[in-house]
């Protein structure tokens, strides 16, 4: 029986080069990798149109799809996508100077619903901010326009959000100080080029590993998907996928690790992995539900919280079984 051809879209970062130059193969499939390193790009192609086999997903969307009763897509348990959103906080300090300022304020988002938002709301809403009266201005961080061509659901309870229709991006509105901060997926150009525009935690990097140490949550913000119906028919594939994908990684992770000459362009990239090892204790980019149960089930105890999901979903529930065939770096 000849290998069966998998269309699949993901950004091409380092743990995906392997499988993306062939270095990597699924076993029985013939994999069509599509380099497409917008995010927002593949999310509304694979959800809007079913235009890939799989493709990365936000994890926030397939979640809350998922439990509405949208099972077009099953996941596996990849992560491509992972990133501490301490950072992603950028405020005008002419009226936030700390996390309690937020509340009541206007505060810019990308997208109310994507993954990154929902992990910032969480971590601020567990230092006792109060979100419940803030004014959401909902659009593109460097343009005047929308972000993207979603089709996320709407919430369950009531938000206040706007649409930005000032023909002006978020970074100039937060400028301006027609916005009081903005949180997202990305930082506002203006930030380190107006003086009012600063990150709500200017030693993030601090603040965001005693993060990870009182609650082991490195968040995650995308997964992997599978059409249903290309599952249905091939269901070796979640399997495969899932193997060859952990494989690429694990080629990634040995190589950065090779110091002779360095793989990124990072001068003290050695001291960084002292600092990965010191703090994770391992690799901190693990695959699998087990290995990322606790991430799992805060991510969805803040889509419930929030008024994106309607209940609260084991996370067992939302992958494929997949049977593991690999070792762990």
């Amino acid at each position: 029986m000849g290998k069966i051809p998998l269309t699949f879209a993901c950004g091409l970062t380092d743990r995906m080069n392997a499988l993306y130059t062939g270095e990597v193969r699924p076993e029985g499939i013939d994999i069509n990798f599509l380099a497409i390193n917008h995010p927002r790009d593949v999310f509304d192609r694979m959800v809007g149109n079913q235009e890939f086999d799989a493709s990365e997903l936000s994890a926030s969307e397939y979640i809350t799809r998922y439990v509405a009763g949208d099972t077009q897509f099953i996941a596996i348990p990849v992560f491509p996508s992972r990133a501490f959103r301490h950072s992603f906080i950028c405020v005008n300090d002419r009226t936030v100077k700390k996390p309690k300022d937020l509340e009541g304020k206007k505060i810019g988002v990308q997208l109310y619903t994507m993954t990154a938002a929902v992990w910032i709301r969480g971590l601020l809403e567990q230092q006792g901010v109060d979100l419940s009266n803030v004014q959401w201005i909902e659009g593109a961080m460097e343009t005047g326009q929308a972000h993207g061509q979603p089709s996320a659901l709407p919430t369950l309870k009531p938000v206040a959000i706007t649409k930005n229709k000032t023909g002006k991006s978020l970074s100039q509105l937060l400028r301006e100080g027609e916005i009081d901060a903005t949180i997202g997926a990305d930082c506002p150009p203006s930030l380190g080029k107006v003086e009012h525009v600063k990150r709500l935690y200017p030693n993030f990097k601090e603040v965001e590993k005693e993060y990870w140490r009182e609650h082991h949550i490195f968040p995650i913000m995308h997964l992997v998907v599978l059409r249903r119906d290309f599952y249905e028919k091939h269901r070796f594939a979640a399997t495969s996928l899932f193997n060859a994908l952990n494989e690429s990684k694990n080629v990634a992770y040995h190589r950065m690790r090779f110091l002779g000459a360095l793989q990124f362009m990072l001068p003290w990239l050695a001291s960084e992995l002292d600092e990965i090892d010191e703090v994770f204790g391992g690799d901190p980019w693990p695959y699998g539900v087990e290995e990322n149960r606790k991430t799992l089930e805060a991510l969805v105890r803040f889509l419930l919280e929030q008024g994106m999901i309607e209940r609260e979903v084991r996370v067992d529930e939302l992958f494929a079984p997949v049977r593991k065939e690999f070792m762990k770096v």
